[in-house]
């Protein structure tokens, strides 16, 4: 992919357009959630989430992924907002953390995404679609406490609730009407997955999660004329878009930043802060959407880093919210057929023409219906196929897997993240430890082999090894098949041979010391 700036193709517009419409109505709710739960204005998370679609999709280095606010950085926006004073000096720190961001891809910090193990990857994944799964029953069941993006265990009100309760206390009073739009969401959506369906030429015309919401919204108006007691009318059950009357109410909307605050050291901490968070979620996040890439393309994350870094400026100059790449958003995509990012860029401009001229309208689109196509992205995300392909894998594999699917919901994706990348670490230097070394013997000749590049992770293994040989032996210690060995690997080798001349222990070397890299 080139690293520099171009449109998206409209060779697959016939996918990406309804994709992109499908995006968009997932992604509306997310934005005015993960606002509400940061203690901002409800609008910049619109705001977020139109930068997002407008700009950053032109400049991503995925074809993919969406980006726009993130649920991961809630509790970070939430405290930022109350240390700094006021949401104007917030959004300083907003632009502060794009140009870091910009900064990191020019120095091309996108590599670290690459470090993390596949088995790390692929848990995340199903852990995410475990979550969003348990975080959408509520809304389906007309429990719409919690904002429709959470993605924590724990709930961010002050009732203390945890990602179970919530649940039982949904199933204990549950609303009719909810139930029953969620119930015809999802058998569209599972008719809709059918092959008597699939193949016929009309089931193409139009997305399955768009006529839920159609269908959804007409359900909820019919509630009304029929059966009021059934009509969700709450603004809580429905989405409460701000509602301008006139351009200048629109523009309102916006906010600028408090640049007097930029010399603050607190605002900068704040600015590194949503610039490593944010790298780190959306690095993650390509990884992930690669693998659900039908193309498999690999996405250019340094130049990813780098839109995220001008769309956090953009969003920080118009009072918008921080945005990284976001696995909820980026797996609707895929499953709504998206092929390159032209779906993102739609789903933004639906949005800002939404937001501007028909909010009132779209006030009418039960959660209920968008909660039962994540429910839908959800299933497909944690389906049984891919636990069942990580246990055949074997151990080495699975016990990573599932310690992040665990981690994950338990706690919170950074969180879960660091504890499935430890656990994977711990098995990468367990079989490099078992591997690394061979050694035979006759009796009186020790024969140890190096079968690989050799570093401080093979020290306890050496060390053990060459304690085992008896006094008065012969050892030959062959490196021909490591290209490279470590200078703790040299001093253990070291610390051998002058153990050995008290031992009356013989040691011949085979391209060993001639490994090391030179520093340049």
């Amino acid at each position: 992919m080139s690293r520099h700036f171009d449109l998206p193709t409209l060779r697959h517009a016939r996918r990406d357009v309804p994709a992109g419409v499908v995006v968009f109505l997932v992604a509306l709710p997310l934005c005015l959630g993960i606002a509400l739960a940061s203690g901002a204005p409800l609008f910049s998370g619109v705001i977020a989430g139109i930068v997002a679609g407008l700009v950053v999709s032109l400049l991503s280095g995925s074809e993919l992924s969406v980006s726009g606010p993130a649920a991961g950085l809630t509790v970070v926006v939430a405290a930022a907002i109350t240390k700094l004073g006021g949401f104007e000096t917030f959004t300083v720190a907003v632009v502060l953390s794009g140009l870091i961001q910009i900064a990191f891809g020019a120095l091309r910090a996108g590599v670290i995404g690459n470090y993390v193990p596949n088995s790390v990857i692929r848990g995340m994944l199903a852990a995410i679609g475990v979550v969003i799964v348990l975080k959408q029953i509520p809304h389906a069941l007309g429990d719409d406490r919690d904002y429709i993006g959470d993605e924590t265990f724990l709930q961010t009100q002050t009732d203390q609730l945890n990602t179970f309760t919530e649940m039982f206390y949904s199933f204990a009073s549950p609303s009719t009407g909810a139930v029953v739009i969620s119930l015809v969401s999802l058998a569209i959506l599972f008719a809709w997955e059918q092959p008597a369906i699939k193949r016929r030429a009309w089931s193409g015309l139009i997305p399955a999660p768009l006529l839920v919401v159609i269908a959804g919204t007409l359900l909820n108006e019919a509630f009304g004329l029929f059966h009021p007691d059934w009509k969700l009318v709450s603004a809580a059950h429905l989405v409460s878009l701000p509602v301008a009357s006139s351009a200048y109410d629109f523009f309102a909307f916006f906010s600028l930043p408090d640049f007097a605050a930029i010399g603050r050291t607190d605002v900068w901490i704040v600015a590194v802060t949503i610039a490593l968070v944010g790298s780190i979620e959306t690095l993650l996040c390509l990884e992930a959407t690669d693998q659900l890439d039908p193309e498999k393309r690999m996405s250019d994350t340094n130049r990813e880093l780098r839109a995220q870094g001008i769309g956090n400026v953009l969003s920080g100059l118009l009072g918008g919210l921080p945005l990284t790449s976001v696995i909820v958003r980026s797996s609707a995509n895929v499953y709504a057929g998206a092929r390159t990012r032209l779906s993102a860029f739609v789903h933004g401009a639906i949005m800002l023409v939404a937001v501007a001229l028909l909010a009132r309208y779209l006030n009418h689109i039960p959660l209920a219906a968008l909660a039962s196509i994540l429910l839908a992205v959800g299933y497909k995300l944690a389906s049984h196929k891919i636990v069942k392909e990580m246990w055949s894998k074997g151990p080495t594999q699975f016990i990573p897997f599932f310690v992040t699917v665990v981690a994950i919901v338990g706690s919170d994706l950074l969180t879960g993240i660091a504890i499935g990348l430890l656990t994977g670490i711990f098995f990468v230097i367990r079989t490099n430890h078992h591997s690394a070394l061979t050694v035979v013997d006759d009796g009186e000749t020790w024969l140890l082999r190096f079968n690989k590049d050799m570093s401080f992770v093979n020290k306890t293994e050496l060390k053990g090894r060459l304690r085992g040989i008896p006094d008065d032996s012969r050892v030959i210690i062959d490196g021909t098949k490591a290209l490279y060995v470590d200078v703790d690997i040299y001093e253990t080798l070291k610390e051998f041979e002058t153990a050995a001349t008290f031992r009356g222990i013989q040691i011949e070397y085979h391209n060993v010391f001639d490994k090391q890299i030179q520093a340049a």
